[in-house]
């Protein structure tokens, strides 16, 4: 869901309760497609008052490449706070100045400045929406780039309200990249809804474990199902499941549960939330995790919170441009590496590294497919200056994966004339489980527990029924262990897999996983552990990739 990319980074800088979903895990543990989960990219309180972060995945955009000046005339470092590469090249004097307008029923859209490497294409555009329109909010139907056959690009976007200027300032980036050194494109935006926020209440019981179904019927709305799981550390697990009448709210609008309390103030989530998870018929999936006793304190209140949309400007503002490589060409380079990870499994090579003004992508590849790199955090160590990266799986390319460094506060030519290494840190690796059933009996709706092992790790096993569905909770007191990531029982040969109640991050310290098996109407089951993960936190890989002249 990387419409929310930016929402979510955005409260990352002012508070520890928002993360992206754990693709990777969700995807490597649930591969029989009983879950269809995908993200996401998790978000409470976030600022909304006159400013709107909002990223979408859609349709690619395009650039150019020459002097500035315009577009430095608009301060872009908060919106490019999480690509500095760009801000780097735009201080630098990079980018080609494009300066194209076009307006529309009192809407102007203009494309200022162009960034078109061998990594990515990104463009730096302002939407003005009008005088009547300039504390709203802002969605699109669409928005994206079109080559010159018409043919659609993905990418995605993310904007600002700059209320200063009144104008909204945003970006498009897209991993598409033209294969000459000029590209004709057209870059449009179709159906422009200008949002607020609407709010709806619940009559939530957080003393209530029973599953709770909220009928909303407003604003594209179906419905709210709520319900909650006891955590360690005296902590609940508020898992929401949201059905629209109107599908397009699953891609335009952030819905989320609200808890507030007596005083009205938005009570805090104490670990990473996952919004946005799709469910197996197509609901909205949430879990957001609270302490108990602010939870259920006398005077909380809950509320359904989204964006809604106040009016639509129907029609399609499109520039049509021309892009250039020609400038950042002259700070792009790319080098064979073919260097054995033998540290990771698979066969893993880093490939090459590509070097432009803006990124540094180091190009992994896997002899056995689906290869998983198995670290949290990672680095380039540039002759001392530290870049910050992290991990992109090419969709596609199952023998691939890319790891991308914003190129701040560096030039190309940096890399190429200092030694240069990968560090990686915080291993997490992942297993297959093993052929030793754990035999739940005396199945009902008691909470009852048990305890087994895997590979000398400790496992508490709580089970239970509720809504005619089985519950099975797995924690270990074991910090190394990750937890495990799903379960399943053998219907002859079969396997039966649970589906998770509640999504893990992976990385994360919260080793505590629930599967749920729906209907179920037995009083024993063997069930079986598909795979788990480990932690080794002080776990530190580095790897020399060039060396200095």
């Amino acid at each position: 869901m990387e419409r929310f990319e930016n929402n979510l980074k955005d409260q990352m800088k002012t508070a520890n309760n928002v993360s992206y979903p754990d693709f990777d895990r969700m995807w490597s543990s649930i591969q029989q497609n009983e879950l269809k989960v995908a993200g996401g990219e998790s978000v409470p309180l976030r600022p909304r008052r006159r400013k709107r972060i909002a990223i979408i995945t859609g349709i690619s955009v395009a650039l150019m490449a020459t002097p500035v000046y315009a577009a430095l005339n608009y301060d872009w470092s908060n919106l490019l706070s999480y690509r500095a590469g760009i801000q780097s090249a735009l201080e630098q004097g990079l980018g080609q100045t494009i300066e194209q307008s076009v307006t529309r029923d009192g809407i102007t859209l203009t494309v200022h400045t162009a960034f078109i490497d061998e990594n990515r294409t990104f463009l730096l555009y302002s939407l003005d929406p009008g005088s009547t329109r300039a504390s709203e909010q802002v969605a699109f139907d669409h928005i994206g780039l079109k080559d010159k056959e018409g043919h659609s690009i993905e990418g995605r976007y993310s904007h600002q309200w700059n209320e200063e200027l009144g104008v909204f300032q945003g970006y498009f980036e897209t991993d598409w990249v033209a294969e000459g050194q000029m590209a004709d494109v057209e870059f449009l935006m179709e159906n422009i809804r200008f949002t607020g926020d609407g709010k709806q209440s619940i009559n939530y019981d957080p003393q209530d474990p029973n599953t709770q179904v909220f009928p909303i019927q407003k604003d594209g709305i179906d419905s709210v199902t709520l319900q909650s799981f006891e955590q360690a550390e005296g902590e609940v697990l508020l898992r929401s499941a949201i059905t629209f009448t109107d599908p397009g709210m699953k891609s335009r609008s952030w819905v989320r549960v609200e808890a507030v309390n007596d005083n009205k103030e938005i009570i805090k989530e104490t670990r990473p939330s996952v919004f946005g998870t799709p469910g197996a018929s197509g609901e909205y999936l949430s879990q957001q995790i609270f302490k108990s006793d602010l939870l259920r304190a006398e005077g909380t209140g809950f509320q359904l919170a989204y964006d809604r949309t106040l009016e639509t400007a129907e029609g399609t503002w499109s520039l049509n441009t021309a892009l250039s490589k020609k400038q950042m060409d002259n700070g792009t380079f790319k080098e064979a590496l073919n260097i054995p990870v033998d540290q990771v499994p698979g066969g893993t090579k880093i490939h090459e590294m590509i070097v432009t003004p803006t990124q540094v992508r180091l190009i992994l590849t896997h002899e056995e497919k689906y290869t998983r790199v198995p670290y949290m955090d990672y680095q380039l160590d540039v002759g001392g200056t530290l870049l910050s990266g992290g991990i992109w799986h090419v969709p596609g390319q199952s023998g691939k994966t890319e790891l991308r460094f914003e190129m701040t506060g560096l030039h190309a030519a940096s890399l190429a004339n200092q030694p240069v290494s990968l560090i990686a840190k915080h291993r997490v690796d992942e297993y297959a489980g093993d052929k030793n059933p754990i035999r739940l009996t005396g199945i009902s709706a008691e909470h009852q527990s048990l305890t087994s092992s895997i590979a000398g790790y400790p496992i508490t096993w709580t089970y239970y029924l509720k809504d005619n569905n089985l519950y099975v909770e797995s924690l270990s007191s074991d910090p190394t262990f990750g937890g495990v990531n799903q379960t399943y029982y053998l219907d002859g040969k079969d396997r039966s897999y649970g589906m998770p109640a509640m999504i893990g991050l992976l990385g994360d310290d919260n080793n505590k996983h629930i599967d749920v098996y729906k209907n179920f109407d037995k009083t024993e089951l063997e069930v079986y552990i598909s795979n788990y993960t480990t932690h080794k936190r002080d776990d530190v890989l580095r790897v020399p990739l060039k060396t200095g002249k």
